[in-house]
């Protein structure tokens, strides 16, 4: 048998690999898969902090033992870190962004994207948006706190209440030159520790009406108050691409921990994608360039 440290190494390298590889049987309970899901790849700190407490000390189980969860983060997550979106193209280009505006933000390094979504626009804030964004983007959608700026013509706006009473969405048609875009400007449910169900109904409601949507060509540009490895998020990400580099945090604006804001496609590439610091906001912007896709 090995010695209490070796039992202690060991039994945290479990726990660890355990939520890396199976944090989505986590009982919904408080809000803790959630939590766990959309702090996921910072898992890596304990594992790393966990093989330097073996090595030191000499415990060939532990080091042994934490193998297993840092194979198991890589399998997770360095696909993320190394893959990059498609490059340069010569086709027709569409760069988008979205930003959570926060109390203070305006949106104003955004400008040289031709479409742009912004959540919780209030009626302080809207005055600076609108004198930032108008100038270029003649084309405007607002739904309460959810605004929509674009180069192009917007058609079919729909407003759309996902579950919470009112509207907090928009879905609307865009002229673009990449062709007809079915988008979709969303500021999903608010979560808490502990109190999820209110963005699980509007996330569920959301994954319904774009799975049922016929458009060849869809964007979701939103906050959607939730990680990409957050399971709950899995039925709409299993038929859209999440379009990011690297891990792509985006809160809290100071120093990202995770990702709520997403950029969510189908029938488009990805050419480039980033985060971008914009003064103001607690959240940080998501741009992506994309291009029509190309049937092979």
């Amino acid at each position: 048998m090995g010695t209490p440290r070796d039992i202690t190494l060991a039994a945290a390298a479990a726990l660890l690999g355990g939520l890396l590889v199976a944090h989505r049987l986590l009982p919904e309970i408080g809000g803790l898969r959630q939590l766990v899901g959309s702090f996921l790849p910072w898992l890596l700190v304990p594992t790393l902090l966990l093989a330097a407490v073996a090595l030191a000390t000499g415990s060939k189980v532990g080091i042994a033992a934490v193998v297993a969860p840092i194979l198991a983060w890589s399998v997770l997550f360095v696909p993320q870190l190394v893959e990059r979106p498609d490059g340069p193209s010569s086709t027709a280009e569409l760069r988008v962004a979205t930003q959570n505006l926060g109390a203070r933000g305006t949106a104003a390094e955004l400008t040289d994207a031709a479409v742009i979504s912004v959540q919780e626009l209030t009626d302080r804030n809207r005055p600076s948006v609108a004198a930032a964004l108008d100038p270029q983007h003649p084309h405007v959608a607002t739904v309460g706190t959810i605004g929509l700026w674009s180069r192009y013509p917007l058609d079919d706006v729909e407003r759309l209440d996902l579950g919470q009473g009112w509207a907090r969405a928009l879905r609307a048609r865009i002229e673009s030159p990449a062709g007809d875009i079915t988008v979709y400007a969303v500021h999903l449910g608010s979560v808490r520790f502990g109190e999820t169900d209110s963005r699980n109904r509007t996330l569920h409601t959301l994954t319904d009406l774009v799975q049922r949507d016929p458009a060849d060509r869809l964007l979701i540009l939103g906050d959607l108050n939730t990680a990409s490895t957050d399971p709950e998020l899995t039925p709409l990400t299993r038929t859209l691409q999440d379009v990011r580099s690297g891990l792509g945090f985006t809160w809290p604006a100071q120093f990202p921990l995770t990702r709520p804001d997403h950029i969510l496609t189908r029938g488009l590439t990805p050419l480039d994608a980033t985060v971008r610091h914009t003064p103001g906001s607690d959240h940080r912007a998501a741009t992506a360039t994309l291009a029509p896709q190309v049937s092979r």
